[in-house]
């Protein structure tokens, strides 16, 4: 609803001078909390593997990314708001990610070893499914409706400012059954001594990565598929718009699309994932991509394009939550904060490497086709760089004296 549809699309036509100047502004917002994200995540991890629980450190990422979506609801569609609308995403963006990484590391803890993919499939969908029900309702309620619900006014843009405390109020009362219904009994935490230790052991397990090779290996391939994966998001409505001439509602009935197709692939593939493996999940998942993206960038008929985007989103949740899954199974157990720290790295350290590929070859070929073909070799490399990487899965079902190291 921020970053993807509504309020991103607010930004760049209503609060910035003009469309080009307010989605260059978007693009290097999102790449600065990237980075920040990139330096700080594993950093937190470390920290919070040292002792104490990982909910209080969601609970406080909660609070500031709710916190900084409410504040949105004061940005006017004038461009003295520019900047205020920019820290306000980058610092709830940030927020929402920092959180992320603890979230990921306590799955080991909540699943069961034999329903780790179901359980991450199953999350993932339910995402998809929450992202769906909050953008329809937005769209219902308050964006599509000539009198909006409670007399917003449509001349201020205050229907779609709205969407800010919608989400966070959202966001704030579908976060609480976490922080209710899931068990934690951390041990004793204190700050001061968290941060120094973990920071030592932030430098020990950067120094012994080489040796997890599995885990290295799977970080690289990740982060390249990863970066393709950033990348169609970012740039899948401007395509549409620009090779498709969709309309701004067409685009976002596709983004509902997208998100109903993307959690029923996530809810599906979560049996394959324990059943056949996480490794299988997610070279099928990026086969499937490289060959549904290569088709939608030769056809011209915008039905089609609604047909393979929709079998390009069934894909797309698979590829995430089997991605998690996996790392749930290589990280090592004692340090799984720290290791998903590095797994929230590896989705951001080359953030801007897609974005600027594809800019890059659009206006070197005149050509947005071109550009977005550039995504393909992401799936592809990591395709290549995870097919002989070892199957945990497998190897644990195999009788003992067939496992191999």
């Amino acid at each position: 609803m921020i970053i993807t549809f509504v309020f991103a699309a607010y930004f760049t036509r209503g609060v910035a001078e003009t469309p080009e100047a307010g989605t260059g502004q978007w693009g290097l917002m999102l790449s600065l909390s990237g980075l920040a994200l990139a330096v700080l995540a594993p950093v937190l991890g470390a920290i919070a593997d040292q002792g104490g629980g990982r909910k209080p450190w969601i609970g406080a990422f909660t609070a500031v990314a709710v916190a900084c979506v409410f504040g949105l609801w004061w940005i006017e569609p004038e461009a003295r708001f520019v900047v205020p609308a920019l820290l306000l995403v980058a610092l709830g963006n940030m927020a929402f990610e920092f959180g992320q990484v603890f979230v990921n590391a306590m799955l080991p803890q909540v699943a069961p070893p034999g329903h780790l993919g179901r359980l991450s499939g199953w999350a993932g969908g339910l995402g998809y499914a929450g992202g769906l029900a909050s953008l329809s309702l937005c769209l219902v309620l308050f964006v599509m409706p000539e009198a909006p619900l409670l007399g917003l006014d449509k001349g201020r843009a205050e229907e779609v400012r709205i969407t800010g405390p919608f989400v966070g109020l959202w966001f704030a009362v579908f976060a609480l059954p976490l922080f209710f219904l899931v068990r934690e009994t951390p041990p004793p935490f204190h700050l001061a001594g968290a941060v120094r230790n973990g920071l030592a052991s932030l430098w020990q397990t950067l120094k012994l990565l080489p040796s997890h090779g599995q885990t290295w290996r799977f970080l690289v391939a990740r982060m390249l598929y990863t970066d393709g994966l950033n990348t169609l998001f970012a740039f899948g409505g401007i395509y549409a718009a620009g090779s498709f001439g969709m309309s701004f509602q067409d685009i976002l009935i596709f983004g509902i699309l997208l998100n109903v197709t993307a959690g029923l692939g996530a809810f599906g593939f979560a049996w394959v994932d324990d059943l056949v493996g996480a490794k299988f999940t997610i070279l099928t998942s990026l086969a499937a991509l490289v060959v549904l993206g290569a088709a939608i960038l030769l056809i011209e008929s915008q039905t089609w394009f609604y047909v393979l985007g929709c079998g390009i989103g069934t894909f797309i949740g698979p590829a995430q939550t089997a991605s998690r899954s996996y790392f749930a199974r290589i990280a090592p157990p004692a340090l799984a904060t720290e290791f998903f720290g590095l797994y929230a790295l590896s989705g951001k350290v080359t953030a801007f490497l897609g974005p600027a590929l594809v800019g890059w070859a659009t206006v070197w070929a005149d050509s947005q086709r071109v550009g977005m073909a550039t995504i393909l070799l992401f799936f592809l490399a990591g395709f290549l760089l995870l097919w002989p990487l070892a199957d945990p899965q497998r190897r644990a079902a195999a009788p003992s004296g067939q496992q191999q190291e």
